[in-house]
This record gives structure tokens, C-alpha cells and sequence, in this order.
């Protein structure tokens, strides 16, 4: 297999696809016993500062290319800012004011966001079928993560907890804005990375992006967190080693690779999995139990990629079958 093609055949591999994701939803298992003996600033720059510089030892020893041009630092400095800084700040101050599970509803809403803007930026076609994957998925999410009874008032058209009860005073906390911000950062980090890459290799670029971005988060932690590793045991030094290797290191290097060559609407579609593995797994090691909706939330999200992923074979097939249906009822009909 030649260089060329190299890229290609990796881009297609459903491990490879599916890795990043599977690995930012185990991190997530992996960091949860670790976040009541830490601080939040602490542990986003742990996730991006170390996992940056394995990142950029790796591009080293893979000979990526390292020559950066001066319009090239621009592009990492704001690639730095929006995907690190950002939404990292963000999604640790939200963590703060709002549930995990529904905040992964905020969070994992950007692939409506990746879709508007790569259909706006680069031309990429949805198609019908695409856009009734991505409100599929955004379905299965909210299952997943949104509280039962406020899924079930809804269904019997009971609206108190959304006008004067539990959804509004969560709202208010202003949690939830940060989780939405912090989606929106990462939708315009998958975005900026074409362009990004334009000047840089997308390797080097995650990298440097991850140690620059994760510097500020230490500042902010130094101001304000009072010796945030003073409590952490041996198993959760363990947990940020998992989390800042694979759940950061590997995963970002790995998606923001397939980001700069791949349709950005259907690898931003696979964030669906990324609250599935999570919650699969916590309910493999940490004993959390899934309710009759969240499995009907994971149905749905693995619905939502397929009809986004193959949305093109889909949207084809039935095209044939619509020509064959009417070529078939074209023939009986009488003269």
C-alpha cells in the first residue's frame, strides 16, 4: 500500500473510527472516582498538557512533518484557544453546576453544530436522511441523559416541571449555558481543524494545540484551586493516566487526524457513542444501572449513526426502489 492510500484505508476502518470515542467515554468511568479528590481547572489542564507533549513526542518519533509557519502558529494559537482553553474551561466549570448526565446532552449536541457549519463552510451534503440522523441522535441522547420523570411528565403533557418547577431553576444555575458553550467550542475546534491543517500537520497541530491550550487551565487553577493533587490516591493518579494517554493523547490525535480528511458530519455524528460507551462501562465496573429509557436512548443513537453513515447507500437504495416500485405499478395499470 502506497503512502497515499495509507490515509485513506485509515479513515475507513471502523476501528479506527469508533476508537476516539470509545475512549473518551471509558476516560470518562475512568476520571469519575478520581473528580471529588481534585479540583476542575487541575484536572483539564492534566488532560491536555501531558497528552499534548505525548502527542508531540509521537510526531517525532512517526518523522510528521514539524515545520510550522508563522501563519501556521496563528491557526494552533486559536485552534488552542477554542478547543482547549475553551472547552475545557467550559465543560469543567459546567461539571460544577450541573449533573453529568445532562450535561452530556448539552455537550454532545454539537454534531448539529459540525453539521450546519461544514454544510455552510466546505459544501458537505446532509441529505434528508442525515438530518434525521442528527435529530435521531439528539433523541437518544436527551434518553440517555435527561431524567426519567421529566421524560415521562412530558409524554402524559405534564409541563410544571418545565415552566415553574426543576428545569427551570437548573437552567437559571446557568450549568447547562456553560455545557452548551463548551459544545460549541469543541463543534468549532472539529471545524477549524481543515483549516488548521492547511499549514500544519494535523499530528503537530493536536499537540501543540493541547499544551497551549492547557497552560491557561493550570493559570486558572493556580489562582484559584489550593493544592488540588493533595488529595489524590494512587488509583486516581492511575485514572489521569488513563484519561491524559488514551482518553486525550490517543483520542484527539486519532479524531483530529480523521478530521482532516474524513466527512466532518459523520465523524462529529459518532459523538452519539461517546455517552453509550460511558454509560455501558460505568454500568460494567461501577455497578450503575441503566433504566428501560437510557436502553432506548443507546437503540437510538446507534440508529442515528447509521442513518447518518450510510445515509448516501440509504438515500440510493431507495431511490432504486422507488424507480423499480413505480416501474412496476407503471405496467399493470390499464390503457
Amino acid at each position: 500500500m502506497d503512502s497515499a492510500s495509507a490515509p485513506t484505508a485509515a479513515t475507513r476502518n471502523p476501528i479506527v473510527l469508533i476508537a476516539p470515542f470509545f475512549l473518551w467515554g471509558t476516560a470518562m468511568v475512568a476520571m469519575k472516582g478520581a473528580m471529588p479528590h481534585t479540583a476542575p481547572f487541575f484536572m483539564a489542564g492534566m488532560r491536555l498538557v501531558p497528552a499534548g507533549a505525548v502527542v508531540l513526542i509521537a510526531g517525532l518519533l512517526l518523522r510528521r512533518p514539524q515545520t510550522i509557519s508563522r501563519q501556521g502558529w496563528l491557526w494552533i494559537a486559536l485552534f488552542a484557544l477554542v478547543d482547549g482553553t475553551l472547552f475545557q474551561g467550559f465543560l469543567a466549570a459546567g461539571l460544577q453546576r450541573t449533573g453529568a448526565g445532562l450535561g452530556s446532552v448539552m455537550i454532545d449536541s454539537q454534531p448539529l453544530a459540525v453539521a450546519v457549519m461544514a454544510r455552510g463552510l466546505f459544501g458537505e451534503h446532509i441529505g434528508a436522511l442525515g438530518w434525521i440522523g442528527l435529530l435521531w441522535g439528539i433523541a437518544g441522547i436527551s434518553l440517555l441523559g435527561l431524567p426519567d420523570e421529566w421524560i415521562f411528565a412530558l409524554f402524559h403533557g405534564d409541563t410544571t416541571w418545565l415552566t415553574g418547577g426543576t428545569a427551570l431553576n437548573t437552567l437559571l444555575q446557568g450549568g447547562e449555558w456553560l455545557m452548551l458553550l463548551a459544545a460549541l467550542s469543541m463543534a468549532t475546534g472539529t471545524i477549524l481543524i481543515r483549516y488548521v491543517c492547511r499549514h500544519v500537520d494535523p499530528v503537530v497541530a493536536t499537540g501543540w494545540h493541547m499544551v497551549l491550550g492547557g497552560l491557561p487551565l493550570f493559570g486558572l487553577s493556580a489562582l484559584g484551586e489550593v493544592q488540588p493533587w493533595q488529595g489524590l490516591t494512587g488509583l486516581d493518579w492511575g485514572a489521569i493516566a488513563y484519561s491524559t494517554i488514551f482518553g486525550s493523547a490517543l483520542a484527539y490525535g486519532i479524531f483530529f487526524f480523521l478530521a482532516a480528511q474524513g466527512n466532518l458530519t459523520s465523524l462529529s455524528a459518532l459523538t452519539f457513542l461517546t455517552p453509550v460507551f460511558a454509560l455501558l462501562f460505568g454500568n460494567l465496573f461501577l455497578a450503575e444501572t441503566l433504566s428501560s429509557l437510557q436502553w432506548l436512548g443507546v437503540s437510538f443513537t446507534l440508529v442515528s449513526i447509521y442513518l447518518i453513515n450510510q445515509r448516501s447507500a440509504l438515500t440510493q437504495k431507495l431511490r432504486q426502489w422507488m424507480l423499480t416500485y413505480g416501474a412496476t405499478a407503471s405496467s399493470v395499470e390499464p390503457d
